[in-house]
């Protein structure tokens, strides 16, 4: 059993809150989003406890400005609904309410209780053979609903009837070790939702802190539970992770932990056998890149980060149609893209307007070196051919030095006005034929007799 090998540690349980009054701590309304706080007051005001958990808090505490408020109330779904004409009620595994207020969206959740076993009957709760919780409507108290919460730094409720901060698994102390642990026995949690398994990387890395060893030791072993999950999710987990500004140092803890392989096992098995560790260099660089950029708020793409994590499947697939199929290389090329992809599919759905994306970035690498005549102008006018040209530096910047020329020519080429691009082509012309090529002028057509 896993759980046998985790640490010598107790499991992290929830106990009576520690209470810490607002002279105690740094966290004041003033932080909280204004509607935040106009949905806190108005369940208070209809009969109803509600607090602001999880990472808003926890990222305050941390200094860190939150991007999302969560509350959590005792009203059920249907009850915050009756309270907020600008409601939505989503989810089926644990229904959530959406308040609206324009671009913002407040997310309000029941307090959650203890789901029963896959044996039982309740048609509210139920949880796989390898006991993962499929669906989970149950509510509970806030005791309860802390218990559920994944990390104890995440088991945090401030409450906004006397400003308190209500920490029932220590998390006050695991912030202030920088300690990221599990609420309860790690393989379970694990098993109730490998996603944690993701979060516990994502969160390490983002908040600059360490996974505490109980927590840390079970991964390896129950990374292929990740499996289990619908790929559609897996999809909204990996943009997470690789558009976060950490992407990078989420690569190698992904290797470490074995969770890389569940992700993209194609690519994971290329690098495993790699002699040279050129793709692994690559990938590193690609989110290296990803991460200057999102730092320094430019735009990112999730069709070139895909781009690149299915570009060495891509060229193996390839090369295996032309060698065992004998297809022409641009045939086998279109036949390995559309392989890769439908397999890339079964793991993590990409959306189709990512995929399209990442085809173009394909086709116009194989074109990067057609410039005579019209070709390179025509090229340079394609919607992706920034990002493509940027996935051609990338190659170059990673290792592959064949490519250094052609990366030159078109980092001049772009630099140049018209004039200056139609002379490069004339030269780039007169270099292949070895003398300037003669323009043939059509004949005139014949005049017929009258």
């Amino acid at each position: 059993m896993v759980g046998q090998n985790n640490s010598q540690a107790e499991p992290i349980t929830c106990t009576e809150p520690n209470l810490i009054p607002r002279s105690e701590h740094s966290i004041s309304r003033k932080q909280f989003s204004p509607n935040a706080i106009k949905v806190l007051y108005r369940l208070k005001d209809g009969g109803y406890d509600a607090y602001l958990v999880g990472g808003c808090i926890r990222d305050i505490l941390l200094g860190i400005e939150p991007k999302d408020f969560d509350v959590v109330t005792n009203a059920t779904p249907e009850q915050v609904k009756k309270l907020f004409r600008n409601c939505r009620l989503i989810g089926r595994r644990f229904r959530l309410a959406h308040i609206v207020f324009g671009r913002e969206i407040i997310e309000v959740a029941t307090m959650r209780g203890h789901h029963q076993g896959q044996d039982s009957k309740n048609p509210i709760s139920q949880s796989s053979e390898h006991g993962q919780l499929l669906r989970d409507n149950v509510y509970g108290t806030i005791e309860e609903d802390a218990e559920r919460r994944d990390f104890s730094i995440n088991a945090l409720y401030y409450s906004v009837k006397d400003f308190t901060i209500h920490d029932f698994a220590n998390g006050m102390q695991a912030i202030k070790e920088r300690k990221i642990e599990l609420i309860g026995d790690p393989e379970t949690r694990y098993r109730e939702d490998p996603v944690r398994m993701l979060r516990a990387v994502r969160f390490a890395t983002k908040l600059d802190m360490h996974i505490a060893p109980a927590t840390k030791a079970p991964i390896k072993e129950l990374a292929g539970l990740l499996s289990n999950i619908p790929a559609a999710r897996l999809f909204e987990e990996t943009l997470k992770l690789f558009l976060n500004g950490k992407a990078e140092q989420n690569f190698y803890m992904l290797l470490e932990f074995g969770l890389f392989k569940q992700l993209f096992p194609a690519l994971d098995e290329i690098i495993e056998q790699s002699e040279t560790g050129f793709e692994k260099r690559f990938i590193a660089q690609m989110f290296a890149n990803t991460d200057l950029r999102i730092n320094a708020d430019k735009k990112v793409t999730p069709a070139f980060v895909y781009a690149a994590l299915l570009w060495f499947p891509l060229l193996k697939r390839s090369e295996k149609l032309q060698q065992q199929e004998q297809l022409p290389v641009f045939d086998a090329f279109a036949q390995a893209m559309n392989q890769v992809l439908g397999e890339n599919a079964q793991h993590i759905a990409v959306p189709k307007r990512f995929t399209l994306g990442a085809r173009d970035i394909w086709h116009i690498q194989m074109r990067l070196d057609k410039r005579s005549g019209q070709r390179a102008y025509r090229l340079s006018q394609q919607p992706r051919f920034k990002a493509a040209y940027d996935f051609l530096l990338l190659r170059v910047e990673s290792g592959e030095q064949e490519q250094q020329a052609l990366a030159d020519w078109w980092t001049n080429y772009l630099q140049q006005d018209i004039n200056g691009q139609k002379e490069m082509v004339r030269t780039l012309s007169s270099q292949d034929t070895g003398k300037p090529r003669r323009r043939h002028r059509r004949k005139p057509k014949k005049k017929s007799p009258e």
